[in-house]
């Protein structure tokens, strides 16, 4: 039995990754999907780290598996960092650079993002708080493969995301030395795949492997998600 720690992205939440959890549950393991301080304005990655690592307090075996989507790739890293893992699985996520924040790496140029999104999303406001703020760019941009009752539970469920860890350089010196996964999505149109192909290769030293769809596979395929993040343990499929 593997326990499978959820690390959501910005704006999110553990009740975002939907039927996931319940897909790995009825295939035997165990999960962990915390709400990380998203809305705490004085909260970095290593305090959302704390949060996961909180969550896994009570799993006494190393054959656990950190999944980081998105925003949530940085939190993600540190917790594998910080514990045993059998695994880390990037999902549609933001790697981290050791020792650079993500600011720095938006303000050198790097295209991480397609910038389609940015119309949706309002902030960051004087507190240092973004929202969505458009149903309507927030379905083309993270679901578009969802119907639109479910885009709009997401949409009414996220939460203010605040900049600080964007701005607070990744505390890593290194990579995890774990087995390390990438899932890009590939119809993603928050993501730069072009750019995140080349960056996982080079990075991380792995080739990327591909889910279709959009950037949020846990709400449009959590089914097929649940199977290929099972099958890097050699589950069957």
């Amino acid at each position: 039995m593997t326990t499978f720690a959820l690390v959501h992205g910005a704006w999110g939440s553990g009740w975002h990754w939907g039927a996931v959890p319940g897909e790995l549950q009825k295939a035997g393991h165990e999960v962990v999907a915390p709400d990380l301080p998203c809305e705490d304005p004085d909260a970095t990655f290593d305090d959302y780290a704390a949060v996961v690592l909180a969550a896994l307090e009570n799993t006494a075996h190393d054959d656990v598996v950190v999944v980081g989507f998105s925003l949530g790739g940085h939190t993600a890293a540190l917790v594998a960092a910080a514990r045993p893992v059998r695994e880390l699985v990037y999902l549609a996520a933001l790697v981290p650079e050791p020792g650079v924040s993500l600011s720095d790496q938006f303000a050198r140029g790097d295209r991480m993002l397609l910038p389609d999104y940015r119309a949706g999303v309002e902030g960051p406001d004087e507190q240092g708080f973004s929202r969505w703020v458009d149903l309507d760019v927030y379905h083309r941009t993270t679901c578009h493969d969802c119907d639109r009752p479910v885009a709009l539970e997401r949409f009414e469920r996220s939460r203010r995301q605040s900049n600080r860890p964007y701005s607070s350089p990744c505390s890593l010196t290194a990579r995890p030395d774990v087995p390390t996964r990438y899932i890009l999505c590939s119809d993603d149109r928050l993501l730069l795949n072009s750019f995140w192909r080349d960056t996982v290769r080079s990075r991380l030293a792995i080739e990327p492997e591909e889910l279709a769809g959009s950037h949020s596979p846990m709400a449009s395929r959590p089914h097929e998600l649940a199977l290929l993040l099972t099958s890097g343990r050699g589950d069957d499929r």
